[in-house]
């Protein structure tokens, strides 16, 4: 059976739903190098939809290394969880930002494990953060 590609109409949805970042590392998509895509936070083939409450907006990166995954080991604790789901989960429940606002912080199994399976502090990004916190682009930190 052949699988129903996503419509303009559905793509657009899940970029002005995101808020102009990625739903996972929060870069902003207006500063990013690469492309974003449509991320099937359940993939299509572990049984997940096209349904918009099963979509959300990943970078490259966030969606290269998330790929199939639903969950991860949680470094403290050792135990697998469940990633972080942007449908179903706010952000700021289970992320923080460090005090510089360089680094995501997980405060939760879920904001740990996804922070480790995405390498959310991965250096390009920690160089990317301190740019747009020089031109007050960062998600996070003040205007902008």
């Amino acid at each position: 059976m052949r699988r129903r590609r996503l419509t303009d109409l559905e793509r657009r949805s899940v970029y002005e739903r995101a808020g102009g970042c990625c739903e996972y590392c929060r870069h902003p998509f207006e500063y990013a190098p690469g492309i974003y895509q449509v991320d099937h936070i359940i993939s299509l083939a572990s049984g997940g939809s096209n349904d918009l409450a099963n979509l959300a907006l990943a970078c490259d990166a966030c969606n290269t290394l998330k790929w199939m995954h639903i969950q991860w080991i949680d470094p403290k604790t050792g135990l697998e969880t469940p990633l972080f789901n942007p449908r179903i989960q706010k952000w700021s429940a289970h992320f923080r930002w460090s005090e510089d606002w360089l680094l995501v912080h997980g405060t939760s199994p879920e904001g740990r494990a996804t922070v480790d399976l995405l390498q959310l502090n991965r250096t390009g990004l920690i160089n990317s953060r301190r740019a747009l916190l020089a031109i007050g682009a960062h998600p996070g930190a003040g205007p902008g």
